[in-house]
């Protein structure tokens, strides 16, 4: 059971977190000049020659923004100053706490498109998150065909052709939800394991190839950030405890 009936919110200055909660963070990544100045201040050195190397300032005022409110939102959990938040790397290149850190049993992920980016923080408890802006994608049947289930192929198949659109990010976010939590990346075959998708419907895992209780284990949720966006989040359940979800706004 899940309690996500709550409207994003300002935190206050000080947040704890349960090993029952799934605290979301929904940050705007298009900042003024001095807020983008202030926060590439926090940054380290990596992360600077990272923003460096985007193409267009655009892109490197989000990374910076996006990499700095990670720092922010983290530092409220560790009870540390935003750069002093340290981190790792998964084999697949998904960010942890660093192993050396107090990291409190925080583990998070993050996801943005176009401008807006969705942070999510559990303790104890392996999380992903995707979000996808909905927009016409060319091919998308022949794309299903490559990358989903048999299943789910079938399903947005089905669908009516206005819904289609949706449908298909249904499928896609709660996917990249799922592996990302997984931390396998797009190394983890996309095709064995299937998620629900037609529109109106709640978002669930439904099977996993040669894991007959993985249905049991994780749950999975659409979120509501934006008109024209459509997020996801799967998360690691432990037993038949409940979970409530928490959003903040940074």
């Amino acid at each position: 059971m899940v309690n996500a009936d709550r409207a994003w919110q300002i935190p206050t200055a000080n947040i704890t977190i349960s090993d029952t909660e799934i605290h979301l963070w929904c940050v705007e990544l298009d900042r003024p000049q001095s807020e983008i100045q202030n926060i590439a201040q926090i940054l380290s050195d990596s992360e600077l020659q990272r923003a460096d190397r985007f193409r267009f300032y655009r892109d490197k005022k989000r990374f910076i923004a996006r990499r700095g409110a990670l720092r922010a939102i983290l530092s409220r959990y560790l009870n540390v100053a935003p750069d002093r938040v340290q981190f790792s790397y998964g084999p697949c290149g998904k960010p942890e706490i660093a192993a050396n850190s107090d990291c409190k049993g925080i583990c998070f992920n993050l996801s943005d498109s176009q401008g807006l980016a969705l942070y999510a923080v559990t303790r104890g408890r392996k999380i992903g998150v995707d979000l996808e802006q909905i927009r016409a994608v060319p091919n998308m049947e022949e794309i299903a065909d490559r990358f989903f289930s048999q299943q789910e192929s079938a399903a947005l198949q089905s669908v009516a052709a206005e819904e289609k659109a949706r449908a298909f990010f249904n499928c896609w976010t709660r996917k990249e939800a799922y592996i990302k939590a997984m931390g396998d990346g797009l190394s983890f075959p996309l095709d064995k394991f299937s998620v629900s998708l037609i529109p109106g419907e709640p978002a669930k895992l439904l099977n996993v190839e040669g894991d007959r209780s993985a249905a049991e284990r994780w749950y999975l949720k659409e979120l509501v950030t934006a008109p024209d966006c459509i997020a996801a989040i799967a998360v690691e359940c432990k037993g038949d405890r409940a979970l409530e979800i928490i959003n903040w706004e940074w």
